[in-house]
């Protein structure tokens, strides 16, 4: 299921995304490239669209993305203030690999245990 802009409603636990043979980052940095791909989402957002996902273990995802470059931060300093994560271009060059891997995931089911 996608919203109007593209980006995955909610992303399951059982999504190949999650079974990747390869694995760029931790567990949810795969999945949190394919909801930011569209554009930008504050945290709240993102988090929604991975639900399982805890807000401690998604901050610490987002900080290593930010580490390794893959995603910017921007604070806006609005009433009440909020923060927006956007992927770079290092991060959008990410998408290819991730669309490979869902597509070998989907051809390959069981053959990678979930994580």
């Amino acid at each position: 299921m996608s919203t109007a802009q593209g980006r995955p409603a909610r992303i399951h636990p059982a999504c190949p995304t999650s079974a990747f043979p390869v694995q760029v980052g931790g567990k949810w940095t795969g999945m949190a490239v394919l909801c930011l791909a569209a554009g930008p989402l504050r945290f709240t957002d993102l988090r929604a669209q991975l639900a399982p996902v805890t807000a401690k273990v998604l901050a610490e995802t987002l900080r290593d993305m930010q580490r390794d470059g893959y995603v910017e931060r921007h604070d806006h300093p609005a009433n009440p203030p909020h923060v927006e994560y956007e992927l770079t271009a290092l991060g959008h060059s990410l998408i290819e690999l991730i669309d490979a891997a869902r597509a070998w995931s989907r051809r390959h089911p069981g053959a990678v245990p979930p994580a």
